[in-house]
């Protein structure tokens, strides 16, 4: 689809790579790793503040909340720092969340696998009671029997504390425990009390931290793709722990390249491409695999097909619905002026289409590892089988990187990386997110448009992504902390 343009690509980045001695040209491309807007840095961490004690949790206790988390990594993040907050919102004493086995994610790990338990429960001790296992008089109930077992189903999307207290609480208090099966997204952002959004921040920011397994390994992982021991920065020791050296080990690594490197999140799995129901130029051949995928694991997706009027691929494109493919990741990067040698971390890296997908992208930037490819088999021969545990590694990666590029901003690892990067990047954790829907726009010229026009339509794509914002009424507080329950604004 966009030979003509990878063609333009290709010849810009050449043309640049005979340009990295000018000074100009240096200075042009230093400002893509940096934050363009200064109001950034006015924003800093405060989700751990000290509040008046009439504020934190109370003396009676109205029972015991079980969690059971469903999804991966980023979907069990969100409902245990739902759970905190449910939690104190019904006063009553949280059990570390338990994980679901998924036979989409096969991965066994369990809370304790993943975070730090006795640290998790030491952070917000202050504002709620926390346990590692229900007493023995109550561990022993049926609690589907007792009528305590909620699922979705007795919950609505987004649900407001309101619903937690007409639907809830009479349970709790009536039996002494409440079960939230595959609890996940069954809470709102707002209304919402102050007391409660700051609680769930706190949760995200400062209460889960991965256990010292993943911590050494990432640290692996982000030094090998640095190519040095580089300074510790804040999202460094918040992810790393003690895992990252304090200094440079010689004093000549500074100078030594490359120093930085760029994040990708590509969402070009197999599940993302066909769920989309977009076309991505594989001909009759890649309709029928897509299909038969959708068939065997999206089975609610098929039955509302047939009772709705259908939408064409091409219409999806226009609208901003389709998953960005490896040649229009790659397009928008050289757009933006990332040189040929740029060192590109690929998180996930189950690319539909493997390497003849990607060979558009690694023509334009070889340079592209994955976790796969910098750390030995020995090194990640523990985490073959815990999917979540490896997806921690990417995040780790994504969150420490000097730019985070996402092509799909409503993946929960893109959400929570960006919110990361904001509340502890100090305003030099820029983050580049594409306008879907615009940059189809520009791409639909892909025959005629000239490389200048394409760089500068771009430029202002993503620079309007990037621009300072406070959170939103109802916007995600994990991605958006920009707020005063999470962040405080110098004056």
């Amino acid at each position: 689809m966009y030979d003509r343009l990878l063609n333009l690509a290709s010849s810009a980045l050449a043309e640049v790579s005979c340009k990295t001695s000018m000074k100009e040209f240096k200075q042009e491309t230093s400002r893509l790793w940096e934050e363009p807007y200064s109001k950034a840095s006015a924003w800093k961490p405060c989700a751990d503040r000290k509040l008046p004690s009439n504020l934190g949790k109370f003396d009676k206790n109205n029972g015991y909340i079980l969690i059971s988390a469903n999804g991966g990594l980023n979907q069990q993040r969100v409902a245990i720092c739902n759970a905190v907050a449910v939690a104190s919102l019904l006063n009553a004493t949280l059990v570390i969340p338990r994980f679901l086995y998924s036979n989409v994610w096969n991965d066994p790990s369990q809370f304790g696998d993943i975070y730090q338990e006795e640290y998790f429960m030491n952070v917000l001790k202050d504002e709620i009671n926390i346990v590692k296992e229900l007493p023995p008089d109550l561990g022993s109930l049926d609690i589907e029997a007792l009528g305590s077992l909620i699922t979705d189903a007795d919950l609505p999307k987004e649900a407001k504390p309101a619903d937690y207290i007409r639907n809830i609480l009479p349970i709790l208090l009536q039996n002494g425990i409440v079960h939230f099966l595959g609890f996940g997204n069954r809470l709102g952002f707002d209304p919402f009390p102050s007391k409660l959004q700051r609680l769930r921040c706190k949760c995200n920011f400062h209460a889960l931290k991965f256990v010292p397994k993943i911590q050494r390994v990432g640290s692996l992982l982000v030094r090998r793709i640095r190519k040095y021991d580089a300074a510790r920065s804040t999202l460094d020791r918040q992810l790393l722990g003690n895992f990252m050296p304090e200094n440079l080990s010689n004093e000549n690594d500074a100078a030594r390249s490359p120093s930085k490197y760029l994040a990708l999140h590509l969402r070009f799995e197999m599940d993302m491409v066909a769920y989309s129901l977009c076309e991505f130029g594989g001909g009759a051949s890649e309709k029928k695999e897509l299909q038969a995928y959708r068939e065997i694991h999206f089975p609610l997706l098929i039955e509302r097909l047939k009772n709705s009027s259908p939408v064409s691929p091409t219409e999806l494109r226009k609208l901003g619905r389709c998953p960005l493919t490896p040649e229009e990741a790659a397009l928008v990067l050289s757009g933006l002026g990332f040189k040929r040698g740029t060192y590109i971390y690929l998180a996930g890296s189950h690319i539909y289409g493997e390497k003849s997908r990607m060979d558009s992208f690694t023509s334009l930037y070889p340079n592209l590892v994955t976790k796969e490819t910098i750390l030995t088999p020995h090194e990640l021969a523990p985490f073959r089988n815990f999917s979540s545990q490896l997806a921690a590694l990417d995040f780790i990666a994504c969150a420490t990187a000097d730019v985070f590029a996402m092509t799909d901003s409503g993946s929960q690892l893109s959400s929570l990386v960006t919110g990361l990067r904001t509340y502890y990047g100090g305003g030099r954790a820029p983050t580049l997110r594409p306008n879907k829907k615009r940059l189809a726009t520009i791409l639909s010229e892909n025959s005629t448009i000239g490389w200048n026009s394409f760089e500068d339509r771009v430029k202002k794509m993503i620079d309007e992504g990037q621009r300072v914002r406070v959170r939103g009424f109802g916007r995600s507080i994990y991605r958006q902390p920009r707020c005063p329950e999470c962040m405080c604004k110098a004056q």
